[in-house]
């Protein structure tokens, strides 16, 4: 069946439809992975936007839902140049098109997504729909409403362990995080991202650590708060992508929106103190342009000299704008988790 991708600045790309028949619309964007699009489509991250990879064939192993990094795919819309109608692995359990269409999301295949690309490199990300008319809809920007109320646990889970107590505030949470945790013997806390400091800490936790999730932080209001206040207690936290957002706006930074983002599992970023270089997997669509003194930069981004890691200077507080526990991407940056628990056991 025909169907249309439609791009607020009256980009039209015709195409055909898999997945879901469902009209759909979000903030649209890239992502240049080449592989790992079982754990990008069921991402967080993603919720509120429409997902174009770069790479022309995607769906050629099939989907194992054993691999989703949240319970079900949450992105709004999918675009690809070719889908694989017939999907060749041993642990596939069926094709992406029928798993698209038994979780709601629609697709659009067939498209120029090199073109698709190069004008959200020029133009920015913009607001988009796939539907069955080459008309664009009146669309709200998903980015203007709280986006990680959508996709927090609405009850804590606890996991067992042998190890330190951590709260993750869970933000949209990828299930990589909390396996990264539970691989080095801790037990994990995942809490609500509405719940306040005082809740919290009546868990007593050792550490903090916020995760990954979708949308603008200045939308996390309830989250900034709880941090801020968490802050006083001086035990290590550790925010990761937008739980570095959170973290640098809870101690009086600031974030902007990035042109188009960072989406792909080959971003190269470097230590400014080693001059280390490090291949890391990252999604986001905000950066932290400004920290208050007691602050500071640790990683930039190699391509756009973006800031990717900060610390506090004197207190256990750190945070990178990449994934240390990738799924999909490289694992160059996992030593981070073990440098949490070393925070928590001094």
């Amino acid at each position: 069946m025909k169907r249309y991708l439609v791009l607020e600045n009256g980009s039209v790309f015709e195409g055909q439809s898999f997945g879901s028949p469902a009209i759909t619309s979000g903030e649209v964007v890239f992502n240049t992975g080449m592989t790992g699009y079982t754990e990008t489509i069921s991402d967080p991250s993603y919720k509120g936007q429409i997902l174009c990879q770069t790479f022309p064939l995607i769906g050629n192993y099939g989907i194992d839902e054993n691999d989703f990094e949240s319970a079900s795919p949450k992105i709004e819309g999918y675009v690809t140049s070719e889908d694989c109608k017939t999907p060749s692995h041993r642990s596939a359990f069926s094709t992406l098109h029928e798993t698209l269409k038994k979780h709601g999301i629609p697709g659009i295949s067939g498209i120029d997504t090199r073109r698709l690309t190069k004008i959200l490199r020029a133009k920015g990300t913009m607001l988009g729909a796939i539907s069955d008319t080459p008309i664009m809809p009146d669309i709200k920007d998903p980015n203007q409403t709280d986006l990680v109320s959508l996709v927090t646990v609405k009850q804590p889970i606890i996991y067992q362990g042998t190890g330190p107590t951590i709260a993750v505030i869970d933000c949209g949470a990828k299930e990589n995080i909390i396996r990264s945790l539970l691989a080095r013997d801790a037990r994990v806390l995942r809490l609500p991202a509405s719940y306040s400091a005082d809740k919290i800490m009546s868990y007593a936790p050792q550490g903090i650590l916020i995760s990954n999730g979708p949308g603008d932080p200045t939308m996390a209001k309830s989250t900034i708060s709880a941090v801020q206040q968490l802050m006083e207690y001086k035990i290590p936290i550790f925010g990761i992508c937008l739980g570095m957002q959170i973290l640098a706006l809870s101690m009086g930074g600031a974030t902007r929106k990035l042109k188009f983002g960072h989406r792909g599992q080959n971003h190269a970023c470097i230590d400014v103190k080693t001059n280390k270089c490090y291949i890391t997997s990252q999604n986001h669509g905000y950066e932290v342009n400004n920290l208050p003194d007691y602050a500071e930069a640790t990683m930039l981004d190699i391509n756009d000299r973006t800031m990717e890691g900060m610390t506090h200077k004197t207190l256990p507080f750190f945070a990178v704008q990449f994934h240390p526990e990738a799924s999909p991407g490289p694992r160059d940056t996992e030593f981070l988790f073990d440098k949490f628990i070393e925070l928590m056991k001094k």
